[in-house]
């Protein structure tokens, strides 16, 4: 019986030990890498996160401007870019007229100065809207950007033809399958190096659409990422990657990332093998809280390589840079 136990305890140690040494960071060598940043939604007029809800109107609570930028316009992109983003995040809706308009908000009357949704005009129309009319710091005593964002909400079309070599997340904001078919009809044209710069996530049943039309394409919805992360959980501690994790994107609140098998730096090399960005955020990632702060970066493993989810590019690329963790042209 003594026997028997020696045995299944030696037995268990090992599996004990296979575990440990199979995922742990100690003996992975770091890469050098940088770490990738991602703007999202460029370079934009930020608001304090506490007490938001989905249908919060964020634009009539921004803090006092720091600089001009809208978000989602060509001119913030530009200045996100300029100011270090690898990866610029923006949001596209469907039209009336059939084209994708870059546009955060369900509903204009938000930051414009229209009324209703953007599947309810086409391109054009939208187009005379002042994307800067609603945003407020003051509780509507002012509006600072009133009358500057006549005609500045750009297509995809006008995103990626002005930005012919950048690397881009795009968010389809609604959770219907046509939108996925349009946009698979419109990305099947492009070239699969330009493909390969483009990475699409939002609701289920359009990612569901562009994964079976475009397979090379790198997509995330909830329902895929939910579907990695537990295969991975079930898997990972072999160092298999399951193919539902392989080629895609997981953006990852910190929190719950260190609960994942070989975290930080043996999860990152193994989901670089398998072309899966990893992009972490702050928050239970339900609102797009990013690291906006110095403070904030210091919750990074050491030597983090992968995606940093940023809402203030043009602090955080400077703190990396001072660092020398910038990621180099």
């Amino acid at each position: 019986m003594a026997k028997k136990l020696r045995r299944r305890l030696v037995i268990l140690l090992m599996i004990i030990g296979f575990i440990y040494l199979n995922n742990t960071s100690y003996l992975v060598r770091p890469t050098g890498e940088k770490p990738l940043l991602v703007a999202h939604r460029g370079m934009h007029q930020t608001f304090p996160m506490a007490g938001i809800a989905w249908n919060t109107n964020t634009a009539r609570r921004i803090y006092p401007p720091e600089h001009p930028y809208l978000e989602n316009t060509i001119p913030s992109m530009a200045a996100a870019f300029a100011a270090g983003a690898d990866l610029v995040e923006f949001d596209i809706q469907l039209t009336k007229d059939g084209q994708f308009a870059v546009f955060h908000d369900g509903v204009l009357e938000y930051r414009t100065n229209g009324q209703g949704a953007v599947r309810d005009y086409t391109m054009a129309e939208l187009k005379k809207l002042d994307i800067g009319y609603g945003y407020t710091a003051d509780q509507g005593q002012t509006f600072p950007f009133r009358g500057q964002g006549v005609g500045m909400m750009p297509t995809l079309d006008e995103v990626l033809t002005h930005f012919p070599d950048r690397a881009f997340l795009i968010h389809v904001k609604s959770g219907d399958p046509k939108e996925g078919e349009v946009l698979a009809e419109y990305l099947k044209h492009l070239p699969a190096e330009r493909l390969a710069q483009l990475t699409v996530y939002g609701g289920a049943q359009p990612i569901a659409v562009l994964q079976e039309r475009l397979p090379h394409l790198r997509v995330m919805s909830l329902a895929t990422m939910k579907k990695a992360l537990l295969s991975y959980l079930a898997l990972g501690w072999t160092g298999y990657v399951p193919p539902a994790i392989r080629n895609t994107q997981l953006q990852l609140p910190l929190k719950y990332a260190r609960f994942l098998w070989g975290w930080p730096h043996r999860f990152l090399a193994r989901m670089h093998k398998a072309n899966t960005r990893v992009i972490l955020v702050l928050g239970d990632g339900r609102w797009s809280e990013g690291f906006d702060t110095l403070e904030d970066l210091e919750q990074l493993p050491p030597n983090y390589t992968g995606g940093i989810w940023t809402n203030r590019i043009d602090r955080i690329a400077p703190a990396l840079r001072a660092k020398g963790k910038f990621r180099a042209e």
